[in-house]
């Protein structure tokens, strides 16, 4: 049996093990690695290890030890106070305002693990605080990401036109950059609206609505994790909210509960000094495009030992698990690329002779494998594959690059991309494993959905 089937059988039952038992899927693709490594590639531990990711390894620590560290001594709690000081009574805006925030360190230049690590934590807690459903928060917080990815000064557009302009094709930078964030904008809509957005809206009509029913204010109970200002108990009867804050005043209507109002703590010096690390960080990574892996890991260290007693045991925030899903995945993905899978299921596409359909399953292609391995890499090979059926001329060549650079990056909703990754590490622990799988359900939906509508929305106009 080749080793290409062997390879793609074991991935599947890898998934579906993991799905049906209570197994990290990151250690059976670690088991399976190891497996077809050994006794069908002859390879050794170090060769089988070699598609392990360091730098999502250092990229996930060192971030969620860092903001864990936020977490324990009351900064981030400081600023959502703040945040939600500002807003008011405005949560059916809060999905969006958390898209445009995700968006803008993207559309800027930097790559999506970048921004998504430093505006994760803050919009998804933002989010739980107004009881916008936690589903809807960390979809509009991956595809906020994925707008500015083709933006001119995003590494991922340059990587493209490279790749164009090396195989001899023009390909539009405009076309490329606002069909990408067209589409996102899209299932922007679609997230809102399958995530509670129709009862956002529904209730702002409520509230705004002459005698409408009075909202009731929770009052404020005090943290007793961070010391800040949290909401009180009330009965969740329905809705989408996971923010447990929908609460059915006397009269029956069910609607949602202004968040509590910020109560005016002065900030420490460790907090300070926090929020002052957690920028520099930011200017490091964003700005001068260090590794923001390692700037997170030893500005986590530093502040630790700083102030232990204010950030005691916030390197328990590190998210393990989520470490050994993806790195494990990683790995096993970059064993299927170094025996040749990938290419070889590229090669036998391009050769079919039919451009429409080879435009069809190199999509699907860049879809399916992006989903596992990095976006970046994908679109440089996948590029070249396109050029002998391009040069023919029955397909458009901007349509084409558009069509599988959409397809490659809209599944870094996956969890386990770096960017789902780290929406998936800062959301609280019980509600890790249901937002795995709705991220799981989605991603793959968008494996699917990402190369049919490409196909009709650019590659088939660009043929008539």
């Amino acid at each position: 049996m080749s080793i290409h089937v062997i390879g793609v059988v074991a991935l599947v039952l890898v998934f579906v093990l993991g799905t049906l038992r209570p197994v990290n899927i990151g250690a059976l693709a670690l088991i399976a690695t190891f497996l077809i490594g050994t006794l069908v590639a002859n390879e050794s531990v170090d060769e089988l290890l070699a598609g392990f990711p360091p730098d999502i390894f250092v990229l996930l620590v060192g971030v969620t030890y860092l903001f864990g560290l936020a977490a324990v001594n009351g900064t981030i709690q400081w600023v959502i106070d703040r945040a939600v000081g500002l807003l008011g009574d405005r949560p059916v805006w809060v999905p969006w305002l958390i898209f445009v925030f995700s968006a803008i360190p993207t559309t800027a230049g930097a790559l999506g693990p970048a921004g998504v690590a430093m505006l994760a934590p803050l919009c998804l807690q933002l989010g739980e605080r107004y009881g916008i459903d936690r589903r809807m928060s960390a979809l509009m917080v991956m595809h906020g990401s994925c707008f500015g990815n083709f933006s001119p000064l995003n590494g991922l557009a340059i990587i493209a036109q490279q790749q164009a302009d090396a195989n001899g094709l023009e390909v539009s930078s405009a076309a490329l950059f606002f069909s990408n964030a067209a589409y996102n904008v899209g299932l922007a809509v679609v997230i809102y609206l399958a995530f509670g957005g129709r009862q956002l809206l529904r209730e702002r009509r409520e509230r705004q609505a002459p005698g409408g029913v009075g909202l009731p204010r929770p009052p404020a109970v005090e943290d007793p994790v961070v010391g800040g200002v949290g909401t009180s108990d009330v009965s969740v009867v329905g809705g989408t909210g996971s923010g447990g804050v929908r609460v059915a005043p006397s009269g029956g209507v069910q609607v949602q509960a202004q968040p509590v109002p910020a109560r005016r703590t002065p900030l420490r010096i460790d907090q300070v000094i926090t929020m002052v690390v957690i920028l520099a960080v930011a200017v490091g990574a964003l700005v001068f495009d260090l590794e923001i892996g390692f700037l997170a890991l030893i500005a986590a260290a530093g502040l630790h030992a700083l102030f232990p007693e204010r950030v005691k045991n916030a390197d328990r925030r590190i998210v393990w698990s989520v470490v050994l899903l993806i790195c494990g995945v990683v790995t096993f993905v970059g064993a299927l690329q170094r025996y040749g899978t990938i290419d070889a299921v590229g090669s036998g596409i391009a050769g079919i002779g039919a451009p429409l359909l080879t435009a069809f399953l190199l999509c699907l292609v860049a879809a399916i494998t992006s989903a596992f391995a990095s976006s970046a890499g994908l679109i440089g090979v996948l590029i070249p594959l396109t050029v002998p059926f391009l040069l023919q001329g029955e397909v458009g060549v901007t349509a084409m690059i558009v069509a599988i650079c959409i397809s490659a990056t809209v599944v870094d909703s996956t969890p386990f991309s770096s960017v789902g990754a780290l929406t998936l590490a800062n959301s609280p622990e019980d509600e890790r494993p249901r937002l795995f799988r709705v991220m799981f359900a989605w991603g793959i939906s968008m494996a699917i959905t990402a190369p049919v509508l490409t196909w009709l929305l650019f590659i088939l106009p660009s043929t008539l």
